[in-house]
């Protein structure tokens, strides 16, 4: 094993290492705030993670539709929340254990099913940059369903704020 070899098996282990530890930070958190801000940094080894895969328009896609949006909007929401003193969250010791015990069935059962798959290796030889090839498959062969999907984002983009709009209003009436 040569040198740049090591230092880039180092960083992929590093980033891997920071992606599980803040996204178990997040789920273990009691401080919701806090909780919020790890999930940034899990954004953002995540990201890493995709630009040592070659993957660099997922990596691009990660970083501003997670790490920049998705955030944005979970602290305004966290932020905007009426229960502003004490944002610690409360665990029910009797809601952990089924819980663990999910979570323990759902973790053998990928283990097993890694473990029993074989995986293909490819050459790994020079890197090409997706984004141009994704680009033109969206803009080409999949523009309908591209389309499709914006309108129906626009719809219920739409249909969240009228439903807000009448809540405020209250009790269902139309607002004036």
């Amino acid at each position: 094993m040569n040198f740049e070899t090591g230092i880039y098996n180092g960083l992929w282990y590093c980033f891997a290492t920071a992606a599980v530890v803040t996204g178990a930070y997040v789920v273990l958190a009691r401080n919701i705030v806090r909780a919020a801000f790890a999930l940034v940094f899990t954004f953002f080894a995540v990201a890493a993670l995709y630009i040592f895969l070659g993957a660099d328009f997922l990596a691009a896609a990660q970083l501003l539709i997670y790490g920049g949006g998705i955030t944005v909007l979970l602290l305004f929401g966290v932020m905007l929340t009426h229960r502003v003193e004490g944002m610690e969250l409360q665990l029910e010791p009797m809601k952990a254990v089924p819980a663990a015990i999910v979570s323990g069935f759902f973790l053998w059962l990928l283990v097993s099913i890694a473990r029993r798959t074989t995986w293909p290796v490819g050459d790994s030889g020079e890197m090409e940059a997706t984004t141009a090839a994704i680009g033109e498959a969206i803009m080409t062969t999949h523009l309908l369903p591209f389309e499709l999907l914006s309108v129906l984002l626009l719809v219920i983009l739409v249909g969240a704020m009228y439903l807000a709009r009448r809540d405020r209003a209250g009790g269902g009436e139309e607002a004036s």
